[in-house]
């Protein structure tokens, strides 16, 4: 059975994620333009496993879904608190980074206005067809489209969607490295499950951090916080050189601009992949707030000459996990290596928790699509300026992406700043006109020679 011209779409996302959920809000403004949007969660859910009380984005409220497209949106922060009946709230509490929790629930209000999403759908497969002289009501022959195969997570149900142009927004996945990996357990995972693990926390003799950014940090807040209660050993260690801050000067977060991604997609990709290792502290440090708390947490624990069993180690490279079964419990064995003195160590400990940062694997879904797509010699997607993924053949029917980008188009990919802009030229690319006007210089210092 073919589809019929009711039956297609303008574009089908993949994904709903905070990027591909304000594409959705932009794009429900849009009369003339047909879409929906899938994700195999039951509900929209922002790093569940780390909504931890009291952490905030790192980034200003005016990084919502739609503000810095589209100000006056129904959709943005700031009718949200309205709705909510928070704004004088907001406007006292004098915050422009606001809590996470509360950018999860925002997110969540959006998602039920919305037409277009749909939860609990996971896309199984998907194919490019070019039998148009089937479809009823079109005379083009030759426009082709994009058949999404979809399974009801609940009922198991299959559905067939149609559409001419798909945008992905699939996010990443938890990272554990294979000596982590080989261990997975109740007692060794990743910090992304931190929350949903909270129970079996209280109950450890002894916890270890292994990480290095935002993350980690948050984690061993919340866990020093709690060690005076609960009693257990707390250990973090960390390959970096330090327990440094993330970049937040004025000047350096202009790197989060459009003016920068277009400075870097310009460059070769050589060049690109030299030099986004070494922006680490653009986007991997911890801030400066969160360094403040838990120094604060530690010297408020050492009063009086008390020595809690805490220690922070830096320069240390866990090689490998080993469980170790002792007479009451079992533990882990920690091959670790303090790299600058080239001095191996071990350590043991009851629980570990890797905040070992995340990957983005290509989803199986598109097999049917790979031959299509163009890959670099590392085997990642190549991407236009415009974020269109590059394909090997001339066909009307674009695939964008969302957040997997990083090696093209530099640091922003992730930054919820840029979601809006990525969104403007996604759409503007989409409707072959401006729709969203996309200005050419945002930011005070140029990056390169014009």
């Amino acid at each position: 059975m073919y589809p019929s011209k009711v039956d297609m779409y303008d574009v089908i996302g993949v994904g709903i994620g905070p990027f591909n959920l304000g594409l959705a809000a932009l794009t429900e403004e849009i009369e003339d333009l047909n879409a929906v949007f899938f994700d195999q969660k039951p509900c929209f859910e922002w790093h569940g496993g780390l909504l931890i009380e009291d952490t905030t984005l790192q980034v200003p409220f005016l990084a919502d879904t739609v503000t810095m497209a589209n100000p006056t949106s129904r959709y943005s922060y700031l009718n949200y608190l309205h709705e909510h009946e928070r704004l004088y709230k907001f406007y006292f509490l004098e915050r422009f980074h606001i809590p996470r929790r509360e950018y999860n629930h925002y997110c969540q209000w959006v998602c039920k206005q919305l037409t277009t999403c749909s939860f609990g759908k996971r896309i199984t497969n998907i194919e490019w067809q070019v039998d148009r002289d089937k479809l009823a009501g079109y005379e083009d022959n030759n426009e082709g489209y994009f058949k999404v195969e979809t399974t009801d997570i609940q009922s198991r149900a299959i559905h067939y969607y149609y559409s001419r142009h798909l945008v992905f927004g699939i996010g990443s996945v938890p990272y554990l490295p294979d000596c982590f990996s080989a261990q997975s357990s109740d007692d060794v995972f990743h910090s992304a499950e931190f929350l949903d693990k909270r129970e079996r926390l209280r109950q450890a003799e002894s916890i270890t951090v292994v990480g290095s950014g935002q993350s980690a940090a948050e984690v061993f807040l919340e866990l020093l916080k709690g060690q005076q209660t609960y009693h257990y050993r707390l250990d973090w260690f960390t390959r970096s050189k330090g327990f440094f801050p993330m970049e937040y000067s004025k000047l350096g977060l202009e790197h989060f601009s459009p003016d920068y991604t277009n400075y870097f997609f310009r460059l070769s990709q050589d060049q690109k992949d030299q030099l986004i290792p070494k922006q680490d502290l653009l986007y991997k440090g911890i801030s400066e707030t969160t360094i403040s708390d838990i120094y604060d947490v530690l010297y408020e624990h050492s009063v009086g000459g008390e020595n809690p069993p805490v220690r922070l180690q830096t320069k240390t490279e866990v090689a490998d996990v080993k469980e170790i079964q002792t007479e009451d419990r079992r533990n882990y064995q920690l091959i670790c290596n303090q790299w600058e003195q080239g001095q191996p160590f071990t350590h043991e400990s009851e629980v570990v928790i890797a905040a070992t940062g995340y990957q983005h694997p290509i989803p199986g879904f598109l097999s049917n699509l790979s031959s299509l797509i163009k890959w670099d010699e590392n085997g990642r997607y190549q991407v236009s300026k415009n974020y269109e993924l590059q394909l090997t053949k001339e066909i009307p029917n674009k695939i964008f992406i969302q957040n997997g980008e990083m090696h093209t188009h530099g640091v922003g990919a992730p930054d919820l700043g840029l979601g809006c802009y990525r969104n403007s030229v996604i759409i503007n690319e989409l409707m072959n006109k401006e729709i969203y006007p996309v200005h050419k210089r945002n930011v005070f210092q140029q990056f390169g020679v014009e």
